[in-house]
């Protein structure tokens, strides 16, 4: 009898298990893009885990290597799904969960566009250069379009306990996301060298050089830049009270109980006023109040102003007064309010960067067509203002910078360049209640305080208050939803640092590094394509 033995057929078509090998493998890319994003998220505030931007931005670097700018605009999609979703769930605490998908898939879109331009530029030498450009071009688009842009979630935001904050003065958040992304995309690149290396027990040297300057240059640079932060005072120093009165009740319902909002946070300087009396704290020089403190317009109610008047004459210090101020010519502004305890109020400032669906509505009219309740939470826009906020207050020049304008780079330098000594950054966190966002905004008024080498106080209605020095160290905190009254005396800084001078310089040279390694790109894209065309044609 004979055997025959029939070989094995490569071609014959594959079993379940090769099918879902082949389907795992392809789903992988996706996978990794998403959670990579997610591993980002959680190197933000309230957690101190900065270093974990680094693994998830090479893991981002990973999948999209060598791909297509299709590829690379899907895979970063999902990147900024797995990023914003869980950083920006706090929007859709009290309004439901449809603006919170509506804004986190919309800001996605920004890191879609940096995964379509990052695949291409990693076939060209020196790529997590041009990588990292490309990442921070796409927050200097996300900082401005649309409705005036939505800076919060930029890398920098993420970087106030890490290694890399001392490039804040250096360059201001751009140069500090740009050395955190070139240090994540050079984390790959130095991964991927060594396996080359112990696969072919070769390293080229442009290779190995590439991935070890995009290590070791911004870590280098950030220990370098560590001389331009200081807490010293340079022109004497202030005793600030920063008051936090609490609310009724967290949520939008806060707004229904705008007089309890008021007389929660005269009581608590009331309080602070028997306590100086009583010799168990200094007196302070000024008190600064939170952002929507008086929700009732102090210059057209009387009553307002009058307890207000009452609780400047009791601490006797001037007050900065978070109120909603209806103008005679009927436009409405969320304004800070100088308060003095002789002359009552002596000087404004109008927020000028204003939240968009929060204090204004663009495409009212389509928004009423799809859902008319959301237009009746903001019944008629807030406007805003034209100059900078700078309030003289016992001889301080204290900048303000109210609640979201801290995000934006332009508004906070502002302050700066017209004088301010320190800055305050007003907020009122009572509509998200105990989520992040209150952590998150903490973070940025550190990385502010770094660089511009300034002093910074966050007063909040309800969340968490506090004092920061110049060198971005919290002094002071309160809890959340707890009256409370912070005292302390802060150093005042004249000096600018070199990303108050520079402005927007540094940004716009990183996005001119962009452009350069796209158009290389494209240009090494055609020229391949020609020579196909050539070789084909012969």
């Amino acid at each position: 009898m004979t055997v025959t033995l029939t070989p094995l057929d490569d071609s014959a078509p594959p079993g379940p298990a090769r099918r879902g090998e082949r389907l795992l493998r392809r789903l992988a890319p996706a996978v990794v893009s998403a959670l990579a994003g997610l591993l980002l998220y959680l190197s933000f505030p309230p957690r101190t885990v900065w270093w974990l931007a680094l693994p998830a931005l090479a893991a981002f670097a990973r999948v999209l290597h060598g791909r297509t700018w299709k590829a690379g605009l899907g895979l970063g999609y999902l990147f900024g799904l797995g990023f914003f979703l869980p950083l920006l769930v706090w929007t859709g605490v009290e309004v439901g969960s449809g603006p919170w998908l509506a804004l986190a898939a919309a800001e996605a879109v920004f890191l879609a566009l940096v995964g379509a331009a990052v695949a291409p530029v990693t076939r060209l030498p020196g790529w997590p250069l041009w990588a990292a450009a490309l990442w921070t071009a796409g927050e200097a688009a996300r900082a401005r379009f649309p409705f005036g842009g939505f800076p919060w979630g930029k890398i920098a935001f993420g970087q106030a306990d890490g290694v890399f904050l001392p490039l804040a003065a250096l360059g201001g958040t751009p140069v500090l996301g740009f050395a955190v992304a070139l240090c994540g995309f050079g984390l790959y690149a130095a991964v991927r060298a060594a396996l080359a290396y112990r696969r072919d027990g070769v390293l080229p040297r442009a290779t190995a050089l590439t991935a070890g300057l995009a290590v070791l240059v911004p870590v280098g640079a950030a220990f370098a830049a560590r001389p331009l932060v200081s807490d010293r005072a340079e022109d004497g120093t202030a005793t600030v009270a920063v008051v936090q009165g609490n609310v009724p009740r967290a949520g939008l319902g806060f707004n229904e109980q705008r007089r309890a909002v008021l007389d929660y946070h005269v009581k608590e300087t009331k309080r602070l006023a028997a306590r100086i009396r009583a010799g168990k704290v200094k007196q302070p020089d000024f008190v600064l109040w939170p952002e929507n403190s008086s929700d009732i317009d102090p210059f057209r109610n009387p009553d307002a102003s009058e307890v207000i008047d009452e609780a400047a004459k009791a601490v006797g210090a001037p007050i900065s007064v978070g109120g909603v101020v209806l103008k005679a010519d009927g436009k409405l502004y969320n304004e800070q309010i100088l308060w003095d305890p002789a002359q009552g109020p002596t000087a404004t400032y109008d927020k000028r960067q204003i939240q968009p669906f929060g204090e204004y509505l663009p495409m009212r009219s389509l928004l009423a067509k799809i859902n008319d309740s959301w237009t009746t939470m903001v019944a008629q826009d807030f406007s805003r203002g034209d100059e900078p906020g700078v309030f003289t207050m016992d001889g301080t020049k204290v900048g303000i910078a109210t609640c979201y304008e801290a995000a934006f780079d332009w508004d906070v330098r502002d302050t700066v360049t017209h004088g301010a000594e320190m800055i305050s950054v007003p907020s009122n966190n009572a509509t998200f209640d105990r989520s992040e966002m209150t952590y998150q905004q903490l973070a940025m008024s550190r990385v502010r305080a770094v660089e511009h080498s300034r002093s910074v106080t966050v007063p909040v209605t309800s969340g968490v208050s506090a004092v920061i020095r110049p060198d971005g160290r919290i002094v002071r905190k309160t809890g959340m939803f707890t009256p409370d009254t912070l005292v302390d005396e802060v150093p005042l800084r004249t000096s600018r640092t070199p990303a108050t001078r520079m402005g927007t310089l540094p940004e716009a040279l990183l996005v001119l590094v962009a452009a350069a390694g796209l158009g290389w790109t494209v240009t090494a894209a055609v020229r391949r394509r020609r020579d196909r065309e050539r070789t084909s044609g012969a």
